[in-house]
Order: structure tokens, then sequence, then C-alpha cells
């Protein structure tokens, strides 16, 4: 019973993985859309102009390295954070589930101990990395 919930939980996390990262760009798509009509929306009733243009803020895209990067760490950052969120649930699961065996007791351990880490350094990237890309836009930005 132990082994067909745990292959269950193995099969369920991996296809969770590879299959949401799929679904973002389609499911991102509707939503920006229906998001972005909604707001000019309520920005053009709110300054009385019709149409259903409400302005440029927000929709230049950023096509600057730094704004690609930015893009590009933040997509990481959230695939590799909910990979994360899933092996400290995993390891929880272990944990108990364990029946008390030491070896299976610190295979738990050690899988929520690597993840909390794994957490803590996608958190420190993600700083890491607007760091760098504010500090190298600011000072190529402010030679010119």
């Amino acid at each position: 019973m132990i082994k067909k919930m745990k292959s269950f939980f193995l099969v369920a996390v991996a296809s969770l993985t590879l299959g949401v990262p799929m679904l973002v760009p389609v499911l991102g798509g509707v939503a920006s859309a229906t998001i972005k009509s909604s707001l000019c929306t309520g920005v053009n009733n709110a300054t009385g102009t019709a149409g259903d243009n409400c302005g440029t803020a927000g929709t230049s895209g950023t096509t600057d390295l730094s704004g690609i990067a930015s893009k590009i760490v933040n997509i990481f950052s959230i695939i590799v954070g909910i990979v994360a969120v899933l092996m400290i649930i995993y390891g929880g699961f272990k944990y108990i589930t364990s029946g008390g065996d030491s070896g299976n007791v610190s295979g738990a351990k050690n899988t929520l101990i690597y993840a909390i880490i794994g957490l803590i350094i996608v958190a420190l990237a993600q700083i890491i990395v607007h760091f760098v890309i504010n500090t190298a836009t600011t000072s190529t930005t402010g030679i010119s």
C-alpha cells in the first residue's frame, strides 16, 4: 500500500512539474488580455475617455537585455520554487510514513533540509540577479 502511494505521489509530482510549465504561457496570454481589457475599461471610466486605448503604461514590452534576463530569472525561480515546495511536501510525507525507521527518517530529514536550502538559494539568486541588473542599468544610464 505504501509503495503504491509513493509511486502515485511521484507520478503526480512529475506530471505537475512537467505539465504546469507548458500551461503557463497559454494561461498567461488569456489572463493578460482579460486583465488588460478590464484595466483599460477602468482607466477609461475613471478618466472619462472613450475607446480601448488606455495609454502606453505597461504595454511597452521590455526588449533590452536586462528585461529579458529579469524575466528568465523570474520564470526559472518560479519553477524551482514550485519544485522545492513539492519536495518539502514529499519530505514531510516520507517523514510521516517512515514508521520510526532511522534510515527513512534521516532520508526524509535530508529531503526537507535540501529543499529548504534550495528555496533559500533561489531567494538569494533572485536578490543578487536583480541587484546586478539594477546596478548595471543604473551605471550605464548614468554615464551617458
